[in-house]
């Protein structure tokens, strides 16, 4: 008996030594699993960290590209400010001040034949002010023809086209052409305009201007005291071109797919790269005071101005692209996700297009063979569609934000349909879990 209860005595004593030894492997392997979480969350968190600070210099990078690769964009960019009013008066005074430099008042009239001297002073009119006065009045008047005309137009397009490689030159200090970089500006030259403006004062009878010699004058397009060392920087986003933006993708989306919680990681990255590429687009805006308020005494500001927000038209635009961009998938994430307000905006959204089916259904309006389609392969359709709307960006030619909240509302306006062709609640699981497993229970909070 007694050697009955020893024996049981030294079986519960194995049971209880194997049950100790199963608990501490356990106790190990929840040990060795959190540090491997916590490396896991650690290094998605420097690619998302990563992945945001590039995706503004990514921005710029893509538009420093364009605006050096792309000759049909540069004259898109800057052709428009042949018709901007305060460019016209810019250029009109600086081929007037090129002009009355190389007119010798003294010799004006005398030098002219006599038959000439009429025409002249009908056209100077009335000289109540100096002789100098008068004919500065009558030489910008006949630049500001030239410059407001279609024939100047032509020429800012065509200069700028032909001397497309000298943009090279003002980035990364190689090329040539009629754009030079003098010093800190960026100058165009403005000799095909002049000679024009001669021609239209010896046709108005200042026969005189025929003596004139070709004349270049510079228009500053750009001016700026850091434009040698920013000229550095731009000329190694121009050589990182179009692979800094896929980078900073592929970083954001490795850090994604690394975090526990992927949808959250998916939100804040969005956000991220909202809040960084939007601080770009302030920055932008900052610069702009700032660079106005350091002009030259003798530029106009106007004139800046107006080639300031030219040349950086494709950078603000691609930079409210990516915004949008950012929101739009940040604001999906959300959605899709188990949160309860999000729970609650699609039983808001589930119940609407219910209501509008239960209505048809009682109007006699049936989905049939479709309907029953639609309802068993609505994840399917749902996933080609959104395709559909990325592949629809990716290819369309410099999106703009508004086309991204356009492609979106679209896209919104399809799920709906579908929803309700298929008669089916929206739900949560999509196959990105909060714990990283495709279709896993969900254990995060609420809210």
């Amino acid at each position: 008996m007694a050697a009955d209860d020893g024996m049981s005595q030294e079986a519960d004593d194995q049971a209880e030594l194997a049950r100790l030894r199963g608990r501490v492997a356990a106790l190990e392997s929840d040990r060795s699993s959190g540090r491997r979480h916590r490396g896991r969350s650690a290094l998605a968190i420097v690619c998302l960290v990563l992945g945001c600070l590039l995706a503004p210099l990514g921005v710029v990078a893509s538009w420093a590209a364009d605006e050096v690769g792309d000759t049909d964009r540069y004259v898109d960019t800057v052709g428009p400010l042949a018709s901007h009013p305060d460019v016209q008066d810019a250029v009109a005074k600086r081929a007037t001040d090129a002009l009355m430099r190389r007119i010798d008042l003294s010799a004006l009239l005398s030098d002219l034949p006599a038959q000439d001297r009429p025409r002249l002073e009908k056209a100077l009119g009335s000289l109540g002010d100096s002789l100098e006065d008068a004919v500065r009045s009558f030489v910008q008047d006949r630049a500001r023809d030239i410059a407001a005309s279609d024939a100047f137009e032509d020429i800012w397009k065509q200069a700028n086209r032909q001397a497309h490689s000298a943009l090279n030159k003002a980035l990364t200090g190689s090329g040539g052409g009629a754009v030079e970089l003098k010093g800190d500006d960026v100058t165009l030259d403005l000799a095909p305009l002049v000679e024009r403006v001669k021609q239209r004062l010896v046709d108005r009878g200042m026969t005189v201007a025929e003596r004139i010699p070709e004349i270049h004058t510079d228009f500053t397009l750009v001016s700026s005291e850091k434009i040698a060392e920013a000229r550095t920087y731009v000329r190694l986003l121009q050589l990182a071109g179009n692979w800094l933006p896929v980078l900073a993708l592929v970083l954001v989306a490795a850090g994604v797919l690394l975090a526990v919680r992927r949808r959250r990681a998916l939100v804040a990255g969005a956000l991220a790269v909202a809040v960084t590429t939007g601080l770009l687009g302030i920055g932008l805006r900052v610069f702009r005071a700032l660079y106005l308020d350091r002009l030259p005494a003798d530029a106009s500001p106007d004139a800046a101005a107006a080639v300031y927000d030219a040349m950086t038209r494709f950078l603000a635009t691609t930079v409210r692209m990516v915004v949008a961009v950012a929101v739009v998938v940040a604001l999906a994430a959300w959605l899709t996700g188990p949160g309860r307000h999000a729970t609650v905006v699609r039983g808001v959204w589930t119940s609407g297009i219910g209501a509008a089916r239960a209505t048809a259904d009682r109007a006699g309006l049936r989905t049939g063979p479709v309907g029953r389609f639609v309802g068993g392969h609505r994840a399917w359709i749902t996933w080609v569609l959104v395709a559909a709307a990325l592949l629809v960006l990716l290819l369309w030619s410099y999106p703009t934000g508004w086309v991204v909240v356009g492609l979106a509302l679209c896209l919104l306006f399809l799920l709906a349909v579908v929803e309700f062709l298929s008669g089916t609640g929206a739900g949560a699981d999509d196959g990105l879990s909060d714990d990283g497993l495709p279709g896993g229970n969900n254990q995060e909070e609420q809210g």
